[in-house]
């Protein structure tokens, strides 16, 4: 798995030396998580950050009335966290779970800083990735807050294709802030115009 790893910190930090590699190796953990295993509850501290070397996790919260409320899915090769509770010891308003057998490299804070101060290309690579991911989280925002459920559905399949036949239509409308029911009917009036 570090194999994995490697080659993708090779292809975000094209000059890394093999040295300052095997220090964020050093500094990280490899987690195998089964499918429905948490990572972070809601309600804890969550301090980890945490990098998807294979499998699927989904980051959400549940309301007071039981519902849940997915804010993303998080694929292979791609970060996540809860990033209040990372980053000022708060509790956790997300639950972290693996959708899928998951393995996962995961650091801790202290570590986290410690690679940010001594690999300062990294330090620019995780701006540059926090830059991203605000830009992703504002559009669809946008598209969740403007568009009618037909569109955030049409939205969805453009942007996450490799999801669909990884979780649940449950999940998906979830993501999509509607009932299943509202999923259900717009995917059959989709089908119908196709």
């Amino acid at each position: 798995m570090s194999e994995i790893f490697k080659k993708y910190f090779q292809k975000v930090l094209p000059d890394l030396t093999d040295e300052k590699f095997n220090l964020i190796l050093e500094k990280s953990k490899l987690i195998t998580l089964p499918r429905k295993e948490m990572i972070c509850r809601q309600g804890d501290i969550c301090n980890l950050k945490i990098f998807v070397a294979k499998g699927l996790l989904r980051n959400y919260s549940i309301s007071e009335d039981g519902s849940e409320h997915i804010l993303q899915f998080v694929n292979e090769m791609s970060w996540t966290t809860d990033p209040e509770s990372f980053y000022t010891n708060m509790p956790s308003k997300l639950n972290i779970e693996a959708l899928e057998l998951s393995e996962v490299f995961v650091f801790n804070l202290e570590d986290f800083h410690q690679l940010r101060e001594e690999i300062p290309a990294l330090s620019i690579f995780i701006e540059e990735l926090l830059t991203k991911k605000t830009m992703e989280i504002n559009n669809r925002l946008l598209v969740n807050i403007s568009n009618t459920p037909e569109d955030k559905y049409l939205h969805f399949i453009k942007n996450h294709t490799d999801l669909l036949n990884r979780v649940t239509l449950h999940m998906i409308a979830s993501y999509l802030g509607m009932s299943r029911e509202t999923l259900s009917r717009v995917r059959r009036q989709i089908l119908k115009t196709v």
